[in-house]
């Protein structure tokens, strides 16, 4: 796994040493000590054009948004006796979010314990889901449908054949994971406050929106009375795409540098972890100073190929471009996002690690592909087909507990529409899939972090915790028995 001069570096490394300098341990041949670099602001002009961007947005809602919580009071008396309560629907979503919160914390401790047996499910359900699809399409008629869910089908189970043998790795990683996020479970209130952050974002960018939009189409009626709408600026359109998604984008990635920077400190020093340590506060800190320009650079890349993708929807809906041409640019561009995602996932490790500029941290994760292949990386795939269908069993459960409250509430009495069990439902199940999602999102950056880290420190790792370390090690034996992990 490891070359000659990268061996030697990994036995005569010592003890890590943080970035607050609290650790007085000798530290001269360290991994970090190596690798970490000074503390100034990389890549600086895309952290101020995400500045620029917000402001932007805030102008456009103040001076040219609306409100889109205002009513006409008037029309509202009048209209008195058609008004809903929905006070029962607004107590279902706090009971429910309050258990997601909890049950998603329980499901940390399940995923160390049986992280080899979530993942085969994970694997098995894939296959069933596929399979059952495939009869479905068949069994309705739609041969065409059929049949790819058929070969879907096909190929899920020759990739579960292929990767069979190295579960055992995934479940360690998985639970090495988890092990990182349960010390330092302050990373997970840090998600949660960014999830908040991205909701009022969404808001405001809503308001700017429906403003612009307002400007830039005019409608007017024709000869025959008909209402017809000019097609919207599509630059301006791209713009306020890329604007949303660019932001977006950047939120997301903090969480997953912050989680990154917070894994590095638990494997290095240990007795520093924390639920609100300096190890938590600490890598909050970098992501949102020294990494924050190299975090808006990797997410700008991201954002302006989901604009373009939404602008190819939009051209479409207007029936300015083919659905033939539609169809191949946006497959040719989602081919294109998800490489450049699955890049940044790994590159922002090496950014929320040791401070890497975004070229800087790309040009190391291409190392990292060159000297230690693909094969370690595919057990990122197998984690993460099980933290989703743990997702969704929480959303599931989540929704469950919404119908249990519907019927043993009189929360509903006062509603006088239809359907408030299938609402009921609705709510809980977005709820919880929301709130495991958050936590398993940080499950995964950490997994990610663990794989690198093990990659290029596993004297540190082995020194610090080495229970987790003769674990992997012997995993990965078994996946690879050919090579050495150290």
């Amino acid at each position: 796994m490891f070359s000659k001069k990268e061996e030697d570096v990994v036995v005569n490394a010592s003890v890590y040493d943080n970035t607050s300098g609290n650790n007085n341990a000798q530290m001269s041949d360290s991994i970090y000590e190596t690798k970490q670099q000074n503390k100034t602001c990389r890549d600086l002009p895309f952290a101020i054009l995400l500045y620029a961007n917000l402001i932007v947005i805030a102008i456009l809602a103040i001076l040219r948004g609306t409100n889109p919580f205002t009513f006409d009071v008037e029309a509202d008396q009048q209209d008195a006796e058609n008004v809903n309560d929905y006070r029962g629907f607004m107590n279902v979503a706090l009971a429910t979010c309050a258990f997601s919160i909890v049950l998603s914390g329980a499901m940390l401790f399940v995923l160390m314990s049986i992280p080899g047996l979530l993942i085969k499910v994970s694997l098995f359900a894939s296959i069933g889901l596929s399979g059952f699809a495939a009869v479905l399409g068949f069994y309705f008629g739609s041969i065409y449908y059929g049949v790819i869910m058929a070969l879907f089908f096909f190929l899920t189970c020759c990739y579960a054949y292929c990767v069979w043998n190295r579960i055992p790795f995934a479940s360690a990683n998985l639970k090495t994971g988890c092990a990182g996020i349960l010390k330092n479970c302050g990373v997970t209130v840090v998600s949660y406050l960014m999830v908040a952050l991205a909701l009022g974002w969404t808001i405001l960018w809503i308001v700017a929106l429906l403003g612009v939009y307002d400007e830039i189409v005019k409608c007017e009626e024709d000869e025959n009375g008909e209402l017809v709408c000019s097609n919207p600026n599509y630059f301006y359109m791209f713009l306020l795409f890329v604007s949303y998604f660019f932001t977006h984008q950047v939120i997301q990635n903090t969480i997953h540098v912050t989680v990154a920077g917070v894994i590095g400190n638990w494997w290095f020093v240990p007795s520093e972890s924390g639920f609100c340590s300096s190890t938590v506060t600490g890598s909050l800190f970098r992501a949102l100073t020294t990494s924050f320009g190299s975090i808006c650079f990797g997410s700008l890349l991201v954002a302006i190929i989901e604009a373009t993708r939404q602008l190819i929807q939009a051209i479409k809906s207007n029936d300015d471009m083919s659905g033939a041409c539609v169809c191949v640019l946006d497959c040719i561009l989602g081919c294109i996002e998800s490489l450049v995602e699955y890049f940044n996932k790994w590159a922002f490790i090496y950014v929320g690690l040791y401070g890497y500029g975004y070229c800087e941290a790309g040009k190391n994760v291409i190392g990292l592909f060159k000297d230690r292949g693909w094969e370690a990386f595919i057990a990122d795939d197998l984690v993460g087909m099980a933290l989703g269908i743990l997702s969704l069993v929480v959303g599931l459960l989540t929704g469950c507990v919404a119908l249990f409250l519907e019927d043993v509430t009189d929360w509903f009495d006062a509603y006088d529409g239809d359907n408030e069990r299938v609402f009921a439902f609705v709510i809980g199940l977005v709820i919880g899939l929301v709130f495991c999602s958050i936590l398993m999102s940080c499950v995964a950056s950490s997994v990610n972090a663990t794989i690198v880290l093990f990659a290029e420190a596993p004297a540190e790792f082995e020194q610090n915790h080495p229970e987790l370390s003769s674990q992997m090690r012997a995993a990965w034996q078994k996946a690879y028995p050919g090579y050495d992990s150290q």
